[in-house]
């Protein structure tokens, strides 16, 4: 079956969300308290957000874009309105995760000043041998966003026997050798803008204006100086054919920042006959942030219950 064939392969189970109680947060009735947490990598603190209802099935650890760290993108709290991705987990039975990579949100720096993507996959294997010692015998499953999702790719490829699933959302890259980088000088540590933080609402109608301006009120309070990266060359380690966990490549139908001819090498490279491509209609790069949330939760619910499932046939 070609890749264009599977665009339309959705898995509609389990998708449904607790009633919403009105109070100052407003959040499903099914939601747990958002907990900090520190795991140490090498040396250096990473924080990483958590909520976890009652007896959970499974563990995903979120992994944000490239400018906004995890609380603003995976817990956003809006009065009257159900956004938060972690609640929409926990009501799924899924205990959510979500780092801050060095430089963002609560997490510092790295020394250097920099963050790298081989620092960067190493610090969420670390993140993910936490989880495993944390709920040993449950499935840990890793999802990555924007940026996010290539670091995940890099992480399942050198660590596999820590990713159960993985989840690419809004996967951004395009293939070919990048020169290697080298940082000269400090830093920039440019100010972040409102209207960067507004950027990846485009789609009219699909999030509320209040909705959007609390998130760039979170965003700039979580984030006020963009993170800086570089060794950009060690992107080219990513390779398609080294993905062997079961994959989920989830799509916004008017994502400008994941366009279908990428989405496609990486598809058909995966070397797991386990994988799906699902595109999310009227989504964009943010479509787990607006009206298509529903059916979002609806497949990525579906892909990470596979093993329950499979267990429970046993």
């Amino acid at each position: 079956m070609t890749p264009l064939r599977l665009l339309a392969t959705m898995m509609f189970a389990t998708a449904a969300c607790a009633d919403v109680v009105p109070h100052e947060a407003s959040v499903p009735s099914a939601s747990a308290t958002l907990e900090r947490h520190q795991v140490m990598s090498d040396g250096h603190p990473l924080a990483v957000w958590s909520k976890v209802g009652p007896e959970p099935g499974a563990v995903l650890l979120l992994v944000h874009g490239r400018t906004w760290s995890a609380v603003p993108n995976f817990d956003l709290q809006v009065p009257g309105e159900e956004l938060s991705l972690m609640d929409g987990l926990v009501a799924q039975g899924i205990a959510g995760f979500g780092i801050d990579l060095r430089g963002y949100g609560e997490t510092p720096r790295d020394p250097s000043g920099w963050n790298t993507p081989v620092r960067a996959a190493e610090d969420l294997a670390e993140t993910l041998r936490w989880l495993r010692a944390r709920y040993p015998g449950l499935p840990v499953h890793l999802f990555g966003w924007s940026q996010g999702s290539r670091v995940s790719q890099l992480a399942a490829q050198r660590f596999p026997e820590l990713v159960d699933r993985l989840v690419l959302f809004g996967y951004p890259h395009r293939p070919g050798d990048r020169p290697v980088q080298v940082p000269q000088g400090d830093p920039p540590m440019n100010q972040t803008t409102a209207q960067a933080a507004a950027s990846d609402f485009i789609t009219p109608g699909s999030i509320s204006q209040r909705a959007i301006d609390t998130y760039v009120s979170a965003a700039l309070v979580a984030d006020p100086v963009r993170a800086d990266w570089t060794a950009s060359h060690e992107w080219n380690e990513l390779d398609p054919a080294a993905v062997t966990v079961p994959t989920l490549l989830m799509q916004g139908e008017h994502d400008p920042l994941s366009p279908s001819e990428f989405q496609a090498w990486l598809f058909d490279g995966l070397s797991t006959s386990d994988k799906t491509w699902a595109v999310i209609p009227g989504g964009d790069h943010a479509a787990f942030l607006e009206a298509p949330r529903p059916y979002f939760l609806a497949v990525l619910g579906g892909f990470l219950s596979k093993d329950r499932v499979s267990q429970g046939s046993q």
